[in-house]
């Protein structure tokens, strides 16, 4: 009976992920219109964020869309496909949670802020 749970969640979810994946592309946000200095100044401060999600995780979706409305580029790290990032979020941020931020500060330390809407406030705040 396990074995068959298991079985029809994996399809269910099968089914789920490109629909999910297709319709963020189609429904993505407009972005915030900056002044071409001040977009330059964030797009410098942006380089010590990263973003450890999913493709198809809600959560990192809805994350991904607010980096959208806020015209923010961050690097954004792939948990899910590929093992670097995955292990590189264990060992920094201690579990494989996502959507995480990682926040690299001036001196080389290394802030990892987990929860969607932790991380989106942060943002917001910070470039909204």
């Amino acid at each position: 009976m396990k074995t068959l749970l298991r079985f029809f969640f994996r399809g269910v979810r099968a089914i789920l992920t490109p629909l999910v994946v297709v319709v963020d592309r189609l429904t993505t946000p407009a972005g915030v219109k900056r002044p071409p200095a001040e977009q330059a100044r964030i797009d410098a401060e942006l380089t010590a964020l990263a973003l450890y999600h999913f493709p198809s995780c809600p959560f990192c979706i809805k994350t991904r869309r607010a980096l959208k409305r806020l015209s923010l580029t961050i690097e954004l790290r792939d948990v899910q496909h590929d093992a670097v990032h995955r292990e590189a979020l264990r060992a920094g941020g201690g579990k494989t949670q996502v959507p995480c931020l990682s926040i690299r500060a001036p001196n080389g330390e290394t802030r990892w802020l987990y929860e969607s809407r932790d991380i989106i406030a942060y943002l917001k705040e910070r470039y909204g």
